[in-house]
């Protein structure tokens, strides 16, 4: 049980206003981050909500009503999307491919239920065995390495805009008290779209146009929107081999944040009730919003900082901010606020975005104690970040061959990863143990500003 006497665990006794407030928190908590995936990806903003809040409420059934964790939207999987459906050259959404990177994430999102059933069979500790720090922080560092471009092309836009929202997340992070520190990533939005404003970069037409009132999901954005005309098999599987290794550093993000929450709570949740719960709860959250469009949901570090602010580890109201976001994402002309957001600031949220993703994989490293001195570990973290990075910025961009009348084509991520795994799993010397009874923060959560 908690040590924190001031803990509270049944929120009905501060009453209805204060549970209310306490809801809101925690979706202003997850909502810079949550929105913008869509807004980089080209997804639906508010197919992203619907099912940001969907999917937390899924989740908080599959695990008995246990756990505190909200799920909001994932950032490991960007490189599968910019792989798989990258903006067309005038920023807008591709139509044609999103079904697909939506198709592989949703396959990706199998992979925790594989895994949940293996945990559930064999225990954690043997199967992480076979995932270790020396695997997955350096497939972590390589995903935010890969995408570091794709930021600066962005700021390029306005370069003003984009520092102003630099200079916010840095401020808010390093000299930021309570809510302030937890939500860095909505400060430094706001205030580069309000200087953005003030530039010219905000166009209000679309906001002006959009209706009240609308449905969340667009039928051309869903796995559905594969099966035309044009449909290919040959893009299905490239979607599938190049997404689903991601998931095993999503895993591990996973397994980190339900440790993470344990620590803050005093409840250990690895056990009761238990990996295999939380996993086939994070794992259909994910398979059901990419199947309809949203992206891959994951439990938010952010949301565990207003945990540890409030010490109100009642997981009702992290339910309730599900319920907020369902509300909002009914509302076209909300989304519309988002959509046009100055590309300079997406651009400066992404540029210390991705270099956060790569810094808590060298977190991963360091935190573990990885054994840098065994050549074993040298020659699977060489291969991993070299094959990802290498492959990504080689000039064909991926790996292809062709199977029949197929062109296969393998991202640089998905290459490292498995090269990575198969490496570790084969070479002798493994000496990565997970403790399930005392289970540690990994340090591969992909959000900024959490406060565990």
């Amino acid at each position: 049980m908690n040590k924190n006497q001031e803990a509270i665990y049944d929120a009905k006794k501060l009453g209805a206003a204060k549970v209310t407030i306490l809801g809101l928190q925690h979706m202003f908590a997850m909502f810079g981050s949550t929105v913008l995936v869509p807004i980089l990806t080209g997804l639906n903003v508010s197919t992203t909500l619907l099912f940001a809040g969907i999917g937390t409420l899924l989740f908080h059934l599959l695990t008995k009503g246990k756990v505190p964790a909200f799920l909001g939207s994932s950032f490991a999987f960007l490189g599968g999307y910019f792989a798989i459906a990258p903006k067309l050259e005038d920023g807008s959404s591709n139509i044609e491919m999103i079904p697909y990177a939506c198709f592989g994430v949703a396959c990706a999102g199998l992979l925790y239920l594989v895994m949940a059933l293996l945990i559930k069979l064999f225990s954690a500790k043997k199967i992480m065995r076979y995932f270790p720090p020396i695997v997955t922080g350096p497939i972590i560092i390589a995903i935010g390495l890969t995408l570091s471009q794709s930021a600066i092309d962005s700021c390029s836009s306005n370069w003003i805009v984009a520092l102003v929202a630099i200079v916010a997340v840095v401020l808010c992070n390093i000299f930021g008290k309570g809510m302030i520190k937890i939500i860095p990533i909505l400060i430094g939005v706001i205030a580069s779209y309000i200087v953005g404003i003030f530039m010219g970069e905000v166009d209000f037409t679309t906001v002006k146009d959009a209706a009240w009132i609308g449905v969340p999901i667009v039928k051309d954005m869903t796995v559905l929107g594969m099966f035309g005309e044009n449909f290919e098999v040959s893009k299905m599987i490239t979607a599938v081999i190049t997404i689903m290794p991601i998931a095993l550093a999503t895993i591990v993000e996973h397994i980190g944040d339900i440790s993470a929450i344990s620590s803050t709570t005093g409840i250990n949740y690895v056990k009761n009730p238990g990996l295999h719960r939380t996993l086939l709860g994070d794992g259909l959250a994910t398979i059901v919003a990419s199947l309809f469009g949203a992206p891959a949901n994951t439990t938010y570090g952010e949301n565990t900082g207003v945990l540890n602010l409030s010490k109100v580890y009642d997981p009702f109201v992290v339910r309730l901010a599900a319920g907020f976001a369902i509300f909002f994402s009914f509302c076209p002309k909300f989304a519309a606020i988002i959509q046009i957001m100055p590309t300079a600031t997406v651009g400066g949220i992404s540029l210390i975005l991705y270099g956060m993703i790569s810094a808590v994989g060298v977190r991963n490293i360091v935190e573990n104690k990885v054994d840098f001195t065994k050549s074993r570990n040298v020659i699977v973290a060489a291969l991993i970040l070299v094959l990802s990075i290498g492959i990504k910025y080689s000039a064909a961009g991926a790996i292809a061959f062709t199977i029949g009348s197929m062109t296969i084509s393998l991202s640089g991520l998905a290459v490292g990863a498995i090269v990575g795994i198969l490496l570790n799993a084969i070479l002798p010397d493994k000496d990565y143990v997970f403790d399930e009874e005392t289970p540690a923060d990994t340090g591969v959560n992909f959000e900024v500003g959490q406060n565990h």
